[in-house]
């Protein structure tokens, strides 16, 4: 059986006491709420992904501060999720077209999204432990990571 790894990354992006979480369709009967978050693509590292989709994912350029590490996680299903955490600020709103599954964009308080954990509207467990996570200041230096 061959197994593949799914090569992911996942943002932070905190303003004040509010986090930028995205409104994605997923097929199911409500929406389900993640950070900004996506795959890595062939020729490209954690890092410049992670650029390019919070941009297409939000409409915001940020400035990467920090790396929360690498996350792995099985589905039910049986795929592998390899993915890379960041810690992110936001520096310009672009105003140009979001990917064609968000359906919206939210700036929301800690409660707010462990609220949609209790509802099960979280995509996956991940956003609020990677939340968390950036809450306590775990992270390292982005130059743990070479491109």
């Amino acid at each position: 059986m061959t197994q593949t790894l799914h090569s992911t990354c996942a943002c932070v992006v905190q303003r004040g006491e509010r986090f930028l979480i995205v409104e994605e369709e997923r097929g199911g009967p409500a929406t389900v709420f993640n950070q900004p978050a996506g795959h890595i693509e062939p020729g490209e590292g954690p890092m410049a992904a992670m650029l390019r989709e919070v941009a297409e994912e939000t409409a915001w350029q940020v400035t990467l501060t920090g790396y929360l590490g690498l996350y792995i996680f099985h589905t039910p299903q049986g795929k592998t999720f390899h993915s890379h955490g960041f810690i992110a600020t936001p520096t310009t709103f672009l105003a140009t077209p979001l990917d064609t599954d968000i359906t919206a964009t939210h700036w929301l308080t800690l409660a707010e999204i462990q609220a949609l954990d209790s509802a099960g509207r979280l995509r996956s467990p991940l956003v609020l432990t990677r939340i968390e996570d950036a809450l306590k200041g775990n992270g390292y230096p982005l130059g743990v990571i070479r491109e």
